[in-house]
Parts: C-alpha cells; sequence; structure tokens
C-alpha cells in the first residue's frame, strides 16, 4: 500500500559531482552524500515551456520541455563543509572563511531529501544541481530568541545525458531504499521486480 500524503522535510544531503569528458563520452561520478542538517524548507518550481502547434483549428501536437527545477532551500545555517566543497570559500591559516570574486561558480552536486509519509518516507535526488551564496541576514535579539535561517537559491539543471531526478516509489525495493544516502542512486534500464517495497507515492 502507498502513501496518501507527504510532509516534514528531513535528510537533506548533498553529494559532489564530478564529469569527466574523455574521447566524446562524458562519465558522472559523485562523492559520498553529507549530511546538511537543520532543515526548514524546500520549494523548487519546475522549469520548462509548452509549445503548442495549430493545424485543422485545433492544437494538433504540444511540445514539452524540461529544464529541470529552480527555488529555495531553506536550512538553519549552512555547514562549513558545504561552504568549503560547494560554495568554493575558502578556509585561511588560521581557519577563517574567505569569500573571493576570482575562485568562480559553485561547484555542481546532486541533492538528496525526503518526506514523510503515512506509509514510509519518500525519497529524493536531485542530479544536476547548483547553489547561489546566500544572503547575509540576522535580527536582534528580543524577550525571545527567534533563531535565523539562510537560503539557498537551488538550480537543477538536466544532466548532459538527460538525467534530472529520482525518487522512490511504492515498488522501490528494500536494499535501494535503505542505501539512499550511502551513493547517489544511478537508475538501472532493468523493469522492477515484483516485490514488496519501501517507498511511497507523490
Amino acid at each position: 500500500m502507498g502513501n496518501k500524503v507527504k510532509y516534514n522535510l528531513k535528510n537533506v544531503h548533498a553529494a559532489k559531482l564530478t564529469e569527466t569528458d574523455s574521447d566524446g563520452t562524458t562519465t558522472f561520478s559523485y562523492a559520498e552524500p553529507k549530511a546538511i542538517p537543520g532543515a526548514v524548507s524546500i520549494s523548487l518550481d519546475a522549469e520548462g515551456e509548452t509549445s503548442p502547434f495549430y493545424a485543422d483549428g485545433i492544437v494538433y501536437f504540444r511540445s514539452v520541455t524540461n529544464n529541470g527545477y529552480s527555488g529555495d532551500l531553506e536550512i538553519a545555517l549552512i555547514p562549513e563543509w558545504f561552504r568549503t566543497e560547494i560554495l568554493q570559500e575558502k578556509l585561511d591559516a588560521k581557519g577563517v572563511l574567505v569569500e573571493n570574486s576570482g575562485v568562480g561558480e559553485s561547484v555542481k552536486f546532486a541533492l538528496l531529501f525526503e518526506f514523510d509519509g503515512d506509509v514510509n518516507a519518500i525519497r529524493h535526488v536531485l542530479y544536476n544541481c547548483s547553489a547561489s551564496r546566500p544572503s547575509i541576514e540576522s535580527e536582534t535579539k528580543e524577550d525571545t530568541i527567534e533563531p535565523g535561517t539562510e537560503t539557498l537559491s537551488i538550480t537543477a539543471d538536466p544532466r548532459s545525458d538527460g538525467l534530472v531526478k529520482a525518487r522512490t516509489g511504492d515498488t522501490t525495493d528494500a536494499g535501494t531504499y535503505a542505501n539512499w544516502y550511502k551513493t547517489v542512486y544511478i537508475p538501472t534500464e532493468e523493469e522492477p521486480k515484483e516485490t514488496s517495497g519501501q517507498g511511497g507515492s507523490v
């Protein structure tokens, strides 16, 4: 039986992406996913266009493009490893994080996360993400302490081979589900076996 509802973002991870080109072939490899604790919210909108072609007085054909997703990931505090490995900030000799405009763009990464469900959590991975620098903001303390948050603007583009995202489903096998945050899942071409799974519905 699949999920009826989903709620509660948690278990956000990121895995650094490395692309290698050899003889016209691109190879994608991912580092081991690392946790980004303190997830507050995620909101990613689908990117793409729909173009109708009219003939015989009707929409005769409609083309739809998939350009990935874009939006925001709000977390309590961006971990230092993400700032150095992904956002390309540098730790100097005295352990101070330094941002330099000459370093270049952030490193590509896979973003993994999950939503709770009434049966099983639904686990996701976006394969080709980039993140922009977060804003600097906070407020003075008043009678009660309201923790501030930091927001990363995320763009999840299709990889050059077209791969955008994956998520667990109703028949996802138990091993794949359990190992979701150990290595970045890469789709297989085989049809799923008819076994009881650990996934969840949208």
